[in-house]
């Protein structure tokens, strides 16, 4: 027997402080998992700290137990335990099991009892026991061999921990339960005795219940509150005094055919593992399990694993030209660029790799730089060779983000223009299912081949030490290379099947994110000039009002403090000053975040309001004056964002590096930053915005008359919203009303509440309420819109937009009340939003085939939220802004005409 000690876990504890005390966590399909993943995380930690130790996981089984019989109301108090945990317990056991884990469940007793008759049948023999619990009923069971452990929140409890933590020792906390009751087990207790009384009538008498029943003369003169009352109250109690005895005492003789020693764990089932979390969608231990060779080796024949691969590193010519003849005679082809940098404006090709037929590709080395290099083929030769078949519009290519690829190439030392792109599998994933997974390769391969790609880490190292591409060893560089090429074309293969199966899903692929990838690159290599002079003079200015906001809050404060220390802040809004606590944080500290300070804000504290305005400038200082200057291209002079077509659900774009998206548009300060980019001389910013485009979609999908005539009729539909909602004739609403109906109006489509409204345009709730009733008796097609939508997308499990997008809603179904509301606003919002974001990205297309076709000296600069920017010839202005109308304007066929916005200025806050 060795000396490790026996490891007891209640895993019917833990499952139910995981499912409480964490974040809710559910699969793309809407199945809970996060008390799951909470409980296995405790066990790999707690295997960890143990390994050498016998271990079991101990559940309560099924139906009743011997307490029931003892007392009909035990744990009758208890709510039913909640579907979302119900569904979770038999994929953790599956779990626990598949690990090696011994897990134990034995009908008639509690989990409790299971592990107290084990740890006293071990401490007995003499060897050491350790529980891992957060349940103080098994502090009882404590002993010189026996030691309690709270994975949770990191606590020890031997004897003298659980003296220090209760006030009595582990042979006393029965007695200590059987006084003061226990009301999450139902056990009554004494009625009147809480945790003081309890504490003081043991300590006092010296003993437990035996010898304080005995002593009941001596009670009168103990030093507790309402001691000469105690001995009557605990005469009439004493039938339910000795009950709740026998209900908390563990029992220590359950019948167990057990042996410690053979409580070892095994070795961990991996086939079975791999498949219950790819099930649970738990990315990071799927890919850990399909990297222990060879346990893995078998689990998915559709996922070859390197050895069955036909890789190879091309460093001669020879090669070079045979994988030239494959790839002008194959139907598609993989491919891929290897580079310096993430950055596709400054990014230089390492070398390419390619694929035409599953499991056979190659890697093309070209400029790894490295002490004892193998001799490389010519970077510029490759490229030149490459060319005509790159450039080729009629031979389709592949790629996983195609758009890096294309600039990277269209910046190269000798420059290719990637055409011919017909699929991108990065692309194939988000429109199949935008929220399933994120659609970086890492984890498509995992979800959908069920294969664990080598990651770049594996080869480059992590933290400040990485590696550039150029520097990896051709040896490790060409399998990885050849590996991204490979899994595109199987991923490929998978995803345009399945997308093929859902005609409306494939054409939203083929004729709106694909078309669209040459138009972002495009937009991305153009770039936008900035005046980083005048940003430098905004950041001066803004660092002096920084300093002049922090100075009012010392005063207000009556001391200096760290504004940006949540924990001094916390002391001075609460503690000094004494501010309504509005929230706390997970640890019980009152709350300094930023919806917080806003509440109190609202409710007009001086302090609050200053550190919003602090808050809000510094973000804009850090954000955009001090880090723009920065982010310009050396080589181009301008600033190039990235645009993601697979980032946001509802397929918007979003953008970073920088995000031109959050620029704020109401404040001075955010105007001014728009200022900053400026036109070239000789040209002027055009910029051409949606009117009220989400409202439009309304009104075209909700087919309500009020609505269609206030825009067929180009009214100012916020003030004819204002008309109806508030009773008035059209001419005589106040700005006040309008913009109250502005905030109803698109508070609506974001399925905002009476209670958000009434906090939006400061009114009562019930006040809220009624505009919202008569909004909806004045436009009763908007309120049967969200109703059908509601009950569409219950009934389907998802929504979508004008062009047939969907976006799936696995939360619809979900019983957790505000998580099936957020999917209903959800449902509401989105088939508004994506049809948004489709007719915009239908009118970047035709305007830049247009402006190709054109040749003008016009070329789209930005693109944000509705709008588009684009840097015009000064006498070209007027032709470009008419036909820019037009063709926006025309990317979409609604109900009510869609109105373009157009205006022109030396910069873009003057052209908006």
């Amino acid at each position: 027997m060795s000396n490790a000690p026996l490891v007891l876990v209640d895993g019917s504890s833990y499952l139910y402080r995981a499912f409480h005390a964490l974040p809710p966590l559910t699969t793309s399909k809407g199945m809970p998992t996060g008390a799951v993943k909470g409980v296995l995380n405790m066990l790999k930690s707690l295997r960890k700290q143990y390994p050498d130790s016998p271990f079991a996981v101990v559940f309560d089984a099924k139906g009743p137990t011997f307490r029931d019989e003892l007392f009909a109301e035990y744990k009758s108090h208890r709510p039913p335990m909640p579907d979302e945990l119900r569904v979770q317990i038999e994929p953790l056991h599956a779990c626990v099991r598949a690990l090696g884990l011994p897990l134990l469940c034995i009908e008639g007793v509690e989990a409790d009892d299971v592990i107290g008759t084990l740890a006293r049948q071990t401490a007995d023999a003499g060897r050491d026991v350790v529980i891992s619990t957060g349940d103080k009923d098994m502090a009882q069971l404590v002993c010189p061999h026996v030691t309690l452990v709270n994975t949770m929140t990191g606590s020890v409890y031997d004897i003298e921990g659980v003296e220090a933590k209760f006030g009595v020792g582990p042979e006393l906390i029965i007695d200590y339960l059987a006084l003061m009751g226990d009301k999450v087990d139902n056990i009554p207790g004494v009625p009147g005795v809480g945790e003081k009384t309890a504490l003081g009538l043991l300590t006092g008498v010296g003993g437990g219940l035996d010898v304080l029943y005995a002593s009941l003369d001596k009670v009168p003169e103990l030093p507790i509150r309402g001691a000469k009352g105690l001995p009557a109250k605990l005469e009439e109690h004493r039938e339910m005094a000795y009950l709740s005895y026998q209900l908390a005492t563990i029992k220590t003789d359950v019948p167990l055919d057990l042996d410690a020693e053979k409580l070892h764990p095994g070795a961990p089932d991996n086939p079975a593992l791999a498949e219950l979390y790819r099930e649970l969608e738990f990315k990071n231990w799927l890919d850990e399990v399909l990297r222990q060779e060879p346990a893995a080796g078998d689990l998915f024949a559709a996922a070859p694993q390197a050895a069955e691969n036909r890789y190879e590193t091309i460093l001669d010519q020879e090669r070079f030209d045979a994988w030239l003849e494959k790839l002008r005679k194959a139907e598609l082809i993989a491919f891929d660029t290897e580079t310096t940098s993430i950055d596709a404006q400054q990014a230089q090709v390492v070398g390419v790799s390619f694929a035409v037929e599953p499991g056979e590709a190659a890697y093309v080395p070209l400029a790894h730089s490295y002490m004892g290099v193998p001799a490389q083929l010519d970077r510029d030769a490759v490229l030149a060779a490459l060319k005509p078949i790159l450039e080729d519009p009629k031979k389709p290519k592949l790629g996983q983000h195609a758009k890096y690829d294309m600039n990277v190439l269209a910046n190269a030392s000798t420059p290719i223009a990637l055409q011919g792109v017909a699929f991108d599998s990065m692309l194939e994933s988000y429109v199949l299912d935008s929220t399933a997974t994120r659609h970086d390769m890492d984890s498509l391969a995992l979800k959908y081949l069920g294969h664990s790609t080598i990651h770049f880490e594996d080869i480059a190292g992590k933290g400040a030490k990485q590696l550039t591409f150029d520097q990896i060893a051709i040896e490790q560089a060409g399998p990885y290379a050849a590996e991204d090429a490979d899994v595109t074309l199987r991923l490929h293969q998978t995803l345009w099947a399945k997308l093929q199966a859902i005609p409306s899903l494939a054409k939203v692929l083929t004729e709106i994110e694909m078309p669209l990838v040459p138009v972002l690159a495009r937009i991305e290599r153009n770039g936008a000039l900035v005046d980083a002079k005048r940003l430098g003079e905004q950041s001066r200015e803004l660092g002096e009002k920084l300093v002049e906001l922090e100075r009012q809050a010392f005063a207000i404060a009556g001391e200096e403090f760290n504004l940006g220390s949540p924990k001094q802040l916390g002391v001075i809004l609460y503690e000094k000053l004494g501010l309504p606590v509005q929230a706390k944080t997970a640890t019980g500290q009152p709350s300094t975040a930023e919806a917080v300070l806003a509440d109190l804000a609202d409710q007009d504290y001086e302090l609050p309001k200053v550190l919003m305005q602090y808050r809000s400038l510094s973000k804009l200082k850090s954000t955009y004056t001090d880090k723009l200057p920065e982010q310009i291209n050396p080589r181009t002079g301008r600033i190039h964002t990235s645009y993601h077509q697979a980032v946001a659900a509802t397929g918007r774009l979003s953008s970073t590096d920088p995000n031109l998206q959050n620029i704020p548009i109401r404040t001075a300060e955010g105007r001014r930053i728009r200022q900053a980019f400026v036109a070239p001389p000789g040209y002027k910013l055009l910029s051409a915005d949606y009117s009220q485009i989400e409202l439009r979609i309304m009104a075209h999908l909700a087919k309500d008359e009020g609505l269609l005539d206030a825009f067929r009729h180009d009214r100012d539909v916020h003030r004819a919203t204002a008309a109806e909602v508030f009773g008035v004739p059209l001419e005589d609403v106040t700005s006040d009303q309008r913009r109250s109906a502005k905030a109803i109006n698109f508070g609506l489509i974001y399925g905002m509440s009476a209670f958000g409204l009434a906090k939006q345009i400061g009114v009562d709730r019930k006040q809220s309420q009624a505009y919202i009733d008569r909004y909806f008796a004045r436009y009763p097609g908007v309120l049967a819109y969200m109703e059908r939508t509601r009950a569409q997308a219950a009934e389907q499990g998802f929504v979508e937009t004008l062009f047939g997008r969907r976006l799936y809603l696995p939360e619809i179904h979900s019983k957790n009340q505000a998580m099936r509301k957020a999917a209903e606003r959800t449902a509401i919002n989105a088939p508004m939003q994506g049809s948004a974001a489709d007719i915009m990205k239908r009118a970047m297309v035709a305007v830049d085939s247009w402006l190709q076709e054109s040749k003008l000296d016009a070329r789209v600069i930005l693109q944000v939220h509705d709008e588009l920017v684009v840097e015009v010839r000064e006498d070209l202005i007027e032709q470009v802004g008419e036909r820019l109308r037009e063709l926006m304007s025309g990317a979409a066929e609604l109900d009510v005409p869609l109105i373009v916005e157009v205006g022109v200025g030396d910069n873009w806050d003057e052209a908006h």
